[in-house]
């Protein structure tokens, strides 16, 4: 029983008599360490490892280990799924691990063992891939091939120069996706990656992306990239509204600290900006307090296309220049695409900041400072 599920069960460290309780001695070396298998590279532990013998002992030791364990919780072992071995090892084994991966768990070895390492030797033990004893083969292959990428569109680059023909380098917006974390990389490599592995691949990834002729492996770089959902279905945009000049704007509201701020953002204007009836440049003599009132209208590369009326109250300046920022960003969503409004979702420029100035506390000088000890 021991070895039926000390294999396929996978924990965060070792557990002493006191903690096991009553479960007694054979259920304590049931579940008594780490497995080396999670620890180690998958790829490199040997060719004696992961044939189908060795997948075949595993799944009969894990379906004893998984009756022996609906035995004890007093449950059928013909209905006994997944779900209910979870709760058992939950109940039987609570822990207050913040990462889930690092709790008892018990899981069958189909998905601990992947399948793709059973074809990995021969029938005389050697290894089929010229990258095995490298550790890392799938990544180490991976590579290879995004450089081969990169080299061919450099070659073809060279080629179009030669002919004096200049490729138009288009430009390339990854604001609505994003690159593959470090964690799902290694669920498509099936390897255990360092962060070193993974920043040296990322920056490939973006030097093939950054070629004026980068375009024509797209559908490669899109497989190491994922759509970010956007998230505008529950905000409603209101539609730009008409003076009686039948000038369209739009009027917004933001807040920052103890500041609120009102913004009315004209169309069709040439920059100009008033703050509570004062020109900008009177009323934020920081030069940082006018570039974080303006970072919306840049962003949007809409500075000098519209005029702006603001009226703002409380806080100091750096407060109020942060919620004429939000309610100007909110304004201008009117005039934008939807696509333009996500990349501003994305920025942040349509989030309210909460920081605010942290309370004293009792017994000390400050937030966080504490008065100086003295021994008498």
């Amino acid at each position: 029983m021991a070895a039926a599920v000390g294999r396929v069960l996978r924990l965060g460290g070792r557990w002493s008599a006191a903690a096991a309780g009553g479960l007694g001695a054979q259920t304590l070396r049931l579940i008594y360490t780490t497995t080396a298998v999670q620890r180690k590279n998958v790829g490199a532990s040997g060719p004696e490892k992961y044939t189908e013998a060795f997948i075949k002992k595993q799944i009969e030791e894990f379906n004893l280990g998984k009756r022996h364990l609906a035995n004890m919780m007093g449950e059928d072992p013909e209905t006994f799924t997944q779900e209910d071995i979870d709760r058992a090892i939950a109940y039987l084994f609570p822990s207050g691990l913040f990462d889930k991966q690092a709790r008892p768990m018990m899981k069958h070895p189909s998905e601990i063992f992947p399948e793709q390492r059973k074809i990995q030797w021969g029938e005389d033990g050697r290894p089929f891939h010229f990258l095995f004893y490298t550790g890392k083969q799938s990544y180490y292959s991976l590579m290879h091939e995004t450089y081969e990428k990169l080299l061919s569109v450099q070659k073809y680059q060279d080629q179009l120069t030669a002919q004096d023909l200049p490729p138009e380098k288009e430009k390339r917006n990854l604001a609505g996706s994003r690159w593959l974390t470090k964690i799902e990389l290694e669920e498509m490599l099936l390897e255990k990656l360092s962060d070193n592995d993974y920043l040296r691949f990322i920056q490939l990834l973006q030097k093939l992306m950054t070629l004026p002729c980068g375009d024509m492996e797209e559908k490669y770089i899109q497989k190491f990239t994922k759509e970010v959902p956007a998230q505008l279905q529950k905000v409603v945009i209101e539609p730009l509204k008409y003076d009686e000049r039948g000038v369209a704007f739009s009027t917004s509201e933001g807040i920052r600290k103890t500041a609120k701020a009102t913004a009315t953002v004209y169309d069709n204007g040439t920059g100009k900006v008033t703050v509570n009836g004062i020109d900008i440049l009177h009323y934020f003599p920081v030069l940082q307090d006018r570039e974080q009132l303006l970072f919306p209208f840049q962003f949007l590369d809409r500075v000098g296309k519209h005029d702006m009326i603001c009226t703002v109250s409380g806080g100091g300046r750096s407060a109020q220049a942060g919620a004429i920022r939000l309610a100007s960003a909110k304004a201008l969503r009117s005039f934008v695409t939807e696509r333009e409004v996500e990349f501003m979702r994305q920025a942040g420029l349509l989030t309210v900041d909460p920081r605010v100035k942290e309370r004293k506390k009792p017994g000390q000088e400050g937030a966080r400072r504490k008065f100086t000890w003295k021994k008498r």
